[in-house]
């Protein structure tokens, strides 16, 4: 009794410093669903959401976070983006890589379609020496990571969290260098809003318009697909695997009754 009477103390006191630090409840806010072309078993990826996702990445996203398991390739490759050969190259031309000389000096050279998605910064103490001792993290799966458990809930999450920003409620103090964003944990975010208005980037003509709803939507897209950029070929194995098994059930059905006929019961 007595080390339950502490142990209940003990969390009182917790409880209280984190409200009292917090201002209150800091428990992040559960994301509202939002439709998606790639859930449920037949989903795919939209190429267009894709492609404008992309873009959205690399002028807004690659100033802070990396995707040091993507190649530029995979842009051009089925399933994704899907941009053209000459597309792909050119993006990646587009970006300076960090490289050695013939005489093992560093140097900078244009990308090709075989490096991988550079890092903004050379190392993780510069990251955080120019984001207020915050680590920027690394964006190849990171709706797998913020996924909570819950099938489905990362990109949900995700969107969230870059169109959530607001001002604090009365009675919740953010702290300095900090930003109030519901959706996240403890409710205090390093990041600043990187969506920060309406037409922060352009699209070609023929492209819905680019509002911070539309550019977060699109943006988180990509990410899904970063994530898992094999998803439509599972899913189509899945389909043909279900369909199989159920051509092999009727199929031992017919097996069975032939087999049986003439045996009494």
């Amino acid at each position: 009794m007595r080390l339950l009477a502490i142990a209940s103390l003990f969390a009182l006191v917790l409880s209280s410093g984190a409200q009292a630090a917090g201002g209150g409840d800091t428990a992040r806010k559960h994301p509202e669903p939002q439709s998606w072309t790639f859930t449920g078993p037949f989903g795919t990826f939209d190429r267009q959401q894709l492609q404008r996702g992309y873009q959205v990445y690399k002028e807004v996203c690659a100033a802070c976070h990396g995707m040091k398991l993507l190649s530029f390739r995979n842009l051009a490759q089925p399933g994704g983006p899907e941009f053209s050969a000459a597309q792909a190259k050119a993006l990646a031309a587009g970006v300076q890589v960090a490289a050695l000389n013939d005489a093992g000096e560093p140097i900078e050279r244009p990308g090709t379609v075989a490096d991988r998605f550079p890092s903004p910064y050379p190392n993780e103490k510069a990251a955080r020496a120019a984001n207020n001792n915050a680590l920027p993290p690394d964006l190849s799966v990171i709706v797998k990571a913020r996924a909570h458990g819950i099938e489905g809930e990362g990109p949900d999450y995700l969107y969230w969290l870059l169109v959530g920003y607001s001002d604090p409620p009365p009675g919740e103090t953010v702290l300095e260098g900090l930003y109030y964003n519901p959706y996240f944990e403890g409710h205090q975010i390093a990041m600043p809003p990187p969506l920060a208005t309406d037409g922060q980037v352009t699209w070609p003509e023929g492209n819905p318009p680019a509002t911070k709803q539309q550019m977060a939507k699109d943006v988180v897209a990509f990410l899904t697909w970063a994530s898992e950029p094999h998803m439509e070929d599972r899913k189509a194995m899945g389909v043909k695997v279900f369909l199989f098994l159920v051509f092999l059930c009727v199929l031992l059905y017919f097996a069975y009754k032939r087999q049986w006929k003439d045996v009494d019961h």
